[in-house]
């Protein structure tokens, strides 16, 4: 199994461990990659719609952005990890996911996304966590992943070794159980009906009303407007 986590912050608190936690719970070190923000991708939207307009290889980051993209790509699980800042996930991970708009169902998505796993993971020494896992999962929906686990944590620290040997115990359990549910939901996830519901007023949308030219000709090479099906073998 091929696990990559997106780190919302360079260092490795509290989030960091967790996240790396649940990794290692499923897969051997070998087969997990990690991608830091903004150290791997220290650049914010910038709006100019060139991905949504033209094609994704048009924006002015893709250097930094196509390597990501091929990495969550080739991965079978994927984790967000976020700590709480004012009440939700960093700027850093909010400016990682504003790049991917154009992968969204409303517009293109990867028919891989429908195969995966997620899980969202934020920590906070409060409250927040949440909302924090809400604006990560949101994208996950959004691609088209069917199953998506939400981890937030209240550490009542600030940094990883501060946290106390109950708390750690907690999280082990937890982690340990969002991993035998990937687990056992690897290779043959299916999406339930939220997913494939708005998959479907997405389809007919793209047939009847929308009319950007990139999307549509993604929808039609998919053979989605026909019988096939982005959750189908």
């Amino acid at each position: 199994m091929r696990v990559v986590t997106i780190n919302g912050q360079n260092h490795k608190g509290s989030t960091y461990h967790i996240g790396r936690m649940l990794a290692e719970k499923l897969t051997s070190e070998q087969d997990i990659t990690e991608i830091f923000l903004p150290r791997d991708l220290p650049k914010f939207c910038t709006g100019c719609a060139q991905c949504f307009m033209q094609s994704e290889t048009k924006c002015p980051h893709y250097e930094l952005t196509a390597p990501l993209t091929n990495t969550m790509d080739e991965a079978d699980v994927l984790i967000f990890t976020s700590p709480v800042y004012v009440y939700h996930a960093t700027g850093s991970m909010k400016a990682f996911l504003d790049h991917y708009g154009w992968r969204w169902m409303a517009h293109r998505p990867s028919p891989g996304m429908f195969q995966k796993q997620a899980a969202v993971i934020s920590t906070a020494a409060g409250a927040g966590m949440r909302s924090a896992c809400k604006d990560m999962a949101h994208t996950c929906f959004f691609w088209g992943i069917p199953k998506t686990y939400r981890l937030g944590m209240g550490v009542q620290a600030i940094r990883w070794e501060e946290v106390s040997p109950k708390k750690k115990r907690k999280i082990q359990k937890k982690t340990t159980a969002i991993a035998e549910k990937i687990r056992k939901n690897n290779g043959h996830v299916k999406p339930g009906i939220k997913t494939k519901g708005f998959f479907t007023l997405m389809r007919f949308l793209q047939r009847r009303v929308m009319q950007n030219p990139p999307d549509k000709a993604h929808w039609q090479q998919q053979g989605w407007f026909g019988k096939n099906r982005p959750w189908d073998p």
